[in-house]
């Protein structure tokens, strides 16, 4: 059983995969590879010099692989919470199972909406649906969480990576029982 299962690897995806597995949290990663960033190019990233959408996928996965996350392409199509795990069914038939799941499937919402999940109206230019969540990213589903698009936050990248962040630290306090907090101290 992983401690964490993030579907969708794009910005907010990746980065809540990176927060986790830094962490120490056996994290998997379910992403079907049909994502919006894929196709963009970002000229707007504090402290990045402009770089494709694919790149920027590319060193995200590196570093969230480089602290042990795993990444599976595939479909999640049914989350099912429990009382002390949460299990994800994936369109190719396998299943998989966490302690916390984090939904982070950009414009994507169709597993959440199959599973049961609350839904609201999106407020953003295209953005129709989206899963309700308190401010801390939980759903209403037990152990169950969204970040990023999926959950309402602007479609900007920087914006999602962040919210990933934001939510994967409130599940690992939540996993470790005491706020977590994660900083690297520079050396040179």
């Amino acid at each position: 059983m992983q401690d964490i299962i993030v579907i969708g690897g794009g910005p907010a995806g990746g980065s809540a995969a990176l927060f986790a597995a830094k962490a120490g949290k056996a994290t998997l990663v379910l992403d079907n590879d049909h994502g919006l960033t894929k196709r963009a190019w970002l000229a707007n990233h504090y402290g990045v010099s402009d770089i494709s959408g694919p790149d920027m996928l590319a060193i995200g996965r590196e570093q969230a692989e480089k602290f042990g996350a795993v990444f599976k392409q595939d479909k999640a199509v049914l989350i099912e919470s429990g009382s002390s795990s949460v299990t994800v069914k994936t369109e190719s038939g396998d299943s998989y199972e966490a302690q916390h799941v984090i939904v982070a499937t950009g414009l994507a919402v169709d597993a959440a909406q199959q599973s049961g999940l609350k839904l609201k109206p999106g407020t953003e230019p295209r953005v129709k649906t989206i899963i309700d969540t308190d401010d801390k990213g939980r759903t209403s589903a037990d152990r169950v969480w969204a970040a990023g698009t999926a959950a309402g936050v602007s479609m900007h990248t920087i914006i999602t990576a962040g919210d990933g962040a934001r939510v994967a630290i409130h599940v690992i306090s939540e996993l470790n029982g005491e706020r977590y907090v994660d900083h690297d101290i520079f050396t040179g």
